[in-house]
């Protein structure tokens, strides 16, 4: 195979077939898979169950707070906490909320807060570990994983109908032509194919378009999340801590906050939250998380310890009015591919392992009844009578209240609302609308001033780039950029000329640059060498132009323990 060799010179791709392909390992792809093979061990079946992970090794692309509601998995494994290897290690102690100013704080209630909000019962845990332990369970019980092999292609047939998904293509020079080590992706076919990818994944994208998914629902919504983890001085450290605040470094008219977890081994996890429809195009999330960590609440947890690790990854916060259809033919929507996080409570992993459980049992179902590539409507029927829609229910209002209102209005309004649903089912409000898409609530550049950041003092806060090289982020230098720009001209005039240059901002990996050399007309760069998977890009850009796609497969970040 040379460089010169054709597209229609490339030898066709081997298929595999599997009773069900799942893209994606995490907590939900993986859920889905043992439940799957539990139900086959009960009946006395034989399933074929596959799961793809575009990541380097299950795990690797993880990342989370993460206070794990174990719900989902009393549900999945009941008999968890008699076993020795499990990663649930350090439950939750002390559950604190706070309201920042830029010099003080206030601490709020806990018996103010809505009981949804508690954390007692639930576990301080990295979500990688989780996935990773998961993973043993799954294979252990036969079913087939394959990480580094990114699922890049949804595979139709006559009718349009799913029948599984193709990997992409490895080895392949960033003109597009084969290198010297091409090899072909390989097609898994499948008699349902369930997406579990993640935050605003390629295929979901995809899919959500073709079968039009999203119709009748409100647009969906999205947060960043960036993610430290830390080990800090013993005599600092308090297992099962977890601390929570909004307000500063952020304006009132801006919606996010911060998570502080206390983990086992000295080790602390914080992060901090932006949601995505904020309007200011100056805004950088990646800076805003460094000022916060100066904030005297927290600043003397990290005096003395060493930064071990830091990620990004967007968020889904559309909540219950913005669930997308969760089922096409041949396949379903799991997890954060469907949108189910809590967004008051920071969770989503215990909705992901419910809709995994929900999905397999339906697919179970029409497997027993020799059926393939339809949809399978119980799921779709049945997951908001279920535990996640009674979850997502509760919160419906918090969103879009806390987006219209400001956050010393939008606050106090959403956990009045949350209590009345807790107490009496009923909300004053109904359920509201939250209206424009995240992309086209950025305003233009004209009505705001560029935000002057300090600059990082090297111990508690950190540039992009070196915060990226703890991200172990690896990208095959020569193949095709997988971000993909539609149109450049629109970007250069809209983008930088009427937003400034916002990617520069919110992308929390140094991606994008404009850069202008001489008199010349200023370039687009994009290092997709740093890019950290977040999706923001796809998220956030004002014109919708740029386009998230898989890159080779094991390329991205490499979390060791997020």
């Amino acid at each position: 195979m040379g460089d010169e060799m054709s597209a229609v010179d490339l030898p066709e791709r081997e298929a595999m077939e599997f009773d069900v392909v799942i893209v994606g390992a995490g907590p939900a792809g993986l859920s889905a898979a043992i439940r799957l093979k539990q139900i086959a061990e009960e009946t006395g079946r034989d399933i074929s169950v596959v799961v793809l992970e575009k990541g380097s090794e299950v795990g690797a692309h993880i990342l989370s707070g993460a206070v794990v509601d174990p719900v989902g998995i009393d549900r999945l494994l009941p008999g968890w906490r008699e076993e020795a290897d499990h990663p649930f290690k350090t439950a939750v102690t002390d559950d604190r909320f706070y309201l920042l100013g830029p010099a003080g704080y206030a601490r709020l209630p806990n018996w103010a807060m809505p009981k949804l909000m508690g954390n007692h019962g639930n576990y301080v845990v990295s979500l990688g570990n989780v996935c990773r332990w998961l993973a043993g369970k799954a294979e252990a019980m036969g079913v087939e994983i394959y990480p580094g092999f990114a699922a890049a292609e949804v595979l139709y047939d006559e009718a349009g109908r799913v029948v599984g998904v193709a990997t992409g293509d490895m080895g392949v020079h960033k003109d597009g032509t084969p290198g010297p080590n091409f090899q072909r992706g390989m097609e898994l076919r499948a008699k349902y194919t369930l997406i579990g990818e993640g935050v605003r994944g390629s295929l979901a994208k995809e899919l959500i378009a073709r079968f039009r998914l999203d119709a009748g629902r409100e647009p969906a919504k999205f947060g960043i999340g960036l993610k430290e983890l830390w080990q800090i001085d013993p005599a600092k450290h308090k297992p099962g801590l977890v601390q929570h605040s909004f307000g500063w470094p952020l304006g009132w008219s801006t919606g996010g906050g911060s998570f502080l977890y206390h983990l086992e081994d000295n080790q602390v996890a914080v992060g901090f939250v932006v949601h995505l429809n904020y309007e200011n195009p100056y805004l950088s999330p990646f800076e805003e998380f460094q000022r916060f960590k100066q904030h005297p609440l927290v600043r003397d947890t990290f005096e003395g310890g060493k930064r071990i690790a830091y990620g990004a990854r967007a968020i889904t916060e559309g909540g219950f009015q913005s669930v997308p259809k969760l089922v096409f033919p041949g396949g379903a929507l799991l997890g954060c591919s469907a949108g189910l996080v809590n967004v008051p409570r920071i969770k989503g992993s215990h909705n992901a392992v419910l809709s995994g459980i929900q999905a397999a049992d339906a697919v179970a179902e029409q497997l027993g009844r020799n059926r393939k590539h339809d949809e399978v409507l119980a799921y779709e029927h049945g997951w908001r009578a279920s535990e996640i829609g009674r979850d997502l229910w509760k919160v419906r209002n918090v969103k879009p209240l806390w987006s219209k209102l400001g956050t010393l209005a939008g606050i106090p309004l959403g956990a009045l609302d949350m209590w009345l649903n807790e107490l009496t089912g009923w909300s004053p409000f109904g359920t509201l609308k939250h209206g424009k898409t995240d992309a086209a609530s950025l305003k233009p550049a004209k009505t705001y001033k560029p935000i002057a950041y300090p600059r990082p003092d090297g111990k508690i806060s950190f540039d992009r780039l070196s915060s990226v090289f703890l991200s172990n982020t690896n990208h095959e230098e020569d193949q095709p950029v997988h971000l993909k720009v539609k149109d450049a001209a629109l970007q250069r005039v809209s983008e930088l000329g009427t937003f400034a240059g916002p990617s520069t901002r919110y992308c929390p990996a140094g991606v994008y640059e404009w850069v202008t050399e001489g008199t010349e007309v200023p370039r687009f760069v994009i290092n997709a060498q740093n890019c950290v998977h977040c999706k923001t890009c796809d998220i956030k850009d004002p014109n919708q132009n740029i386009n998230w796609t898989v890159p080779e497969g094991a390329g991205g970040p490499n979390y060791p323990n997020m």
